[in-house]
């Protein structure tokens, strides 16, 4: 989204002079604005722009994560059991489980897509609160800045949101039933931080870094690809 964005400043430079001194806030929030002079896109049309170039690909990562085998398929974000649980998967796969460990692995990516179509909401909370600070910093940011902007403004609530889809979602996977039946006998062992077993908080985990990663390519696209400006109002602002 970086050429996207820095379109837009672009078309500040380019407005007659009393259009320099455009009040980002107010046109992040879609108040009205006298139109630039000149026949040039109007302040409105800016902050619209604006507004939808975010809402675009934060959209389209939702659409691409939240359907089947949006996590599974996609070998940048599938969800695979952590570290830790190497040596029970081995010791399961040894014993003739293998197939239910794969219908863990399956049940993991499940679960993320299914929670992820929440995050629209979320996202497009945040691009509604979005100061005038925050745009500066997303119009002179990196590739990845309005990414940066939503990981830190949206993970608690996406937190909040995706924790209970998830876990109805592998409580409908055997193999999930049954470890947590083991998980719940090991906390009464010394020593054992039950937290790092916690299946459910490490899918809930994994779903929002593949959601962030997903978002963050749909950022780059939208800046450098004047094939991902997929509305009128994107193509007329960000084209010129």
């Amino acid at each position: 989204m970086r050429g996207v964005l820095l379109a837009v400043a672009a078309v500040f430079v380019t407005v007659s002079a009393a259009c320099a001194q455009i009040d980002l806030d107010r046109l992040l929030k879609g108040l009205p604005q006298t139109p630039a002079a000149g026949g040039s896109v109007g302040d409105v049309k800016i902050g619209q722009a604006l507004k939808q170039a975010l809402q675009v690909g934060t959209e389209k990562a939702v659409n691409l994560t939240g359907r089947p085998d949006g996590y599974y398929l996609n070998q940048a974000i599938k969800i695979v059991l952590p570290e830790n649980l190497k040596t029970v998967e081995s010791a399961l796969r040894l014993v003739g489980y293998g197939a239910e460990v794969d219908a863990l692995v399956v049940g993991m990516n499940r679960a993320a897509e299914r929670a992820a179509p929440a995050a629209k909401t979320i996202f497009w909370d945040a691009i509604g609160a979005m100061t005038i600070d925050d745009a500066r910093r997303i119009l002179n940011g990196a590739d990845t800045a309005a990414t940066d902007y939503f990981r830190d403004k949206t993970t608690s609530s996406l937190t909040a949101a995706f924790r209970p889809v998830v876990e109805r979602s592998m409580n409908e996977v055997g193999v999930t039933r049954q470890y947590k039946q083991v998980l719940a006998q090991a906390q009464a062992l010394p020593f054992l931080n039950t937290e790092d077993y916690d299946i459910d908080r490490y899918v809930v985990g994994k779903a929002l870094t593949g959601l962030f990663h997903v978002v963050g390519e749909e950022e780059r696209k939208i800046r450098k690809d004047p094939a991902a400006r997929v509305t009128d109002l994107l193509r007329e602002v960000f084209g010129r």
